[in-house]
């Protein structure tokens, strides 16, 4: 029977820590920490963005590869401009809807080829060669940007980056005892 009652009391110590203003900005920050390590209960939605996306992906090279075959054949030869206006097609076939998924393949995609065409320009000439790797300057820079916004423009960011942001900086900073703190990340209501 002690250790019900230990652990009861620990439970209460713990509770009365978790309240002290005192400590709130460092308990904010471990809660921050486990908001981003713990995966949200979201399986099913996983699940279908999975298909979705692989399902679109499919579409989109069937429809690329068909036009491009149908642009080469017309014209006795490929030419480089069959794959920009074949996926230009495609693109807007499959990938045209504002949805969720489509916007999210859509910005990954645009990043890609922000870097690939700074890559070409440096290339052919265009901008000069960095003398140094410039990641950490991206990076810094990204960061900094998506921050701001979220803190003071958060209406321009995509909803499902709002809703993780919120989840990873604010959630982090409200809980009421240990369950709130460590098992979920609001309270549940009594039963």
């Amino acid at each position: 029977m002690a250790a019900p009652r230990q652990l009861r009391a620990l439970l209460l110590a713990v509770n009365a820590l978790l309240r002290k203003r005192r400590y709130h900005a460092a308990l904010a920050m471990v809660k921050g920490f486990r908001n981003g390590a713990v995966l949200r209960e979201k399986l099913r939605a996983i699940l279908q963005a999975t298909y979705t996306h692989s399902r679109n992906l499919a579409c989109f090279v069937f429809t690329y590869k068909g036009l491009c075959a149908l642009q080469s054949h017309v014209q006795g030869k490929t030419y480089q401009f069959h794959s920009f206006l074949a996926a230009c097609i495609g693109g807007i076939l499959v990938f045209g809807e504002n949805n969720s998924i489509n916007s999210q393949i859509s910005m990954y995609l645009l990043s890609r080829v922000l870097f690939a065409l700074c890559r070409l320009g440096v290339e052919k000439g265009y901008i000069p060669e960095p003398k140094r790797d410039l990641f950490p300057v991206f990076t810094a820079v990204v960061w900094g940007l998506v921050l701001w916004l979220f803190e003071y423009h958060r209406p321009t960011l995509q909803p499902s980056l709002q809703s993780s942001m919120t989840y990873l900086y604010e959630d982090s900073n409200v809980w009421h005892d240990i369950s709130d703190f460590l098992i979920y990340n609001k309270s549940h209501p009594s039963k």
